[in-house]
């Protein structure tokens, strides 16, 4: 194993996770992640709870991350309109939303009960 390449991929995988931060959706989604953390820590909620929220969290973020990609990706091999490269940036921003609201959905449903 070539300690010095793994350290180098781990470099770029944080530019790649510093450049993500560039976009909105990505700062809305963490700021949304840093409450659900923070409700969680006020609330005690269960080490299951925990488990199942970062589990959300990442994917929410994850998906994120692969729909910028797959917008850059895009971008450079059609910078022109053409209906298959808005589908494709339609059908990746919308995967993003399904983890959103499935995110927002498992969220009260670990939450409401607790607080009320």
């Amino acid at each position: 194993m070539d300690v010095l390449k793994l350290i180098k991929s781990f470099g770029y995988a944080l530019v790649g996770i510093c450049t993500s931060l560039k976009e909105q959706n990505m700062r809305i989604h963490l700021f949304s992640a840093v409450i659900v953390v923070i409700a969680g820590v006020l609330t005690g909620i269960s080490i299951t709870e925990w488990f199942v929220l970062i589990i959300t969290i990442a994917l929410v973020i994850g998906s994120e991350m692969i729909n910028t990609a797959i917008e850059a990706v895009v971008n450079l091999a059609s910078p022109e309109y053409h209906p298959l490269a808005k589908q494709a940036k339609d059908v990746a921003a919308g995967a993003v939303l399904v983890f959103a609201v499935a995110s927002v959905i498992i969220g009260l449903l670990i939450f409401l009960p607790k607080w009320f």
